[in-house]
């Protein structure tokens, strides 16, 4: 799927992408091996601003979903900076989602609900993958939700 592709569906659902942002640490942002890109956790950032807080607590439900939508985007926006284009991406391999979540918060999933649909929406069956959804008590910079990824790219 070619870039013009990948906007195109995009701007179909209302969204585009943003660009990739600078590590916070001491890291990089996308380390591709043995034909896997291993892209390190990205953050939510809507409207140019993070998406702070607790699910359960303070944030609803829709708003940690689009908060995992939006660190999907993130991941596309590395993938695309490291990669030069995203019709490099073959498959997407593994999401995993961490929720900041309150101890009796339970839809881990349905938040990473918002990463995985973007995904599928994008690239069909190739955009359907293994994911894990785990709750955590707290997030960098207090984040909502991060969002890593292992994606299959061509050559």
């Amino acid at each position: 799927m070619t870039d013009a592709e990948i906007d195109a569906k995009l701007a179909e659902l209302g969204l585009a992408l943003p660009a990739a942002a600078a590590p916070v640490a001491a890291y990089v942002p996308v380390v591709i091996a043995g034909g896997l890109a291993h892209v390190s956790g990205q953050l939510p950032f809507v409207a140019g601003a993070l998406v702070k807080g607790r699910l359960g607590e303070d944030v609803s439900l829709e708003a940690g979903t689009a908060a995992a939508q939006a660190c999907g985007l993130m991941i596309l926006a590395q993938l695309k900076a490291a990669l030069g284009s995203l019709d490099r991406i073959e498959r997407i391999v593994k999401l995993g989602a961490f929720v900041s979540s309150a101890a009796d918060f339970t839809d881990q999933p349905k938040v990473a609900n918002g990463a995985s649909e973007l995904m599928a929406a994008l690239f069909g069956d190739a955009g359907r993958h293994a994911r894990s959804a785990v709750g955590v008590p707290v997030l960098p910079l207090g984040a909502a939700v991060e969002v890593d990824a292992i994606v299959a790219v061509r050559a």
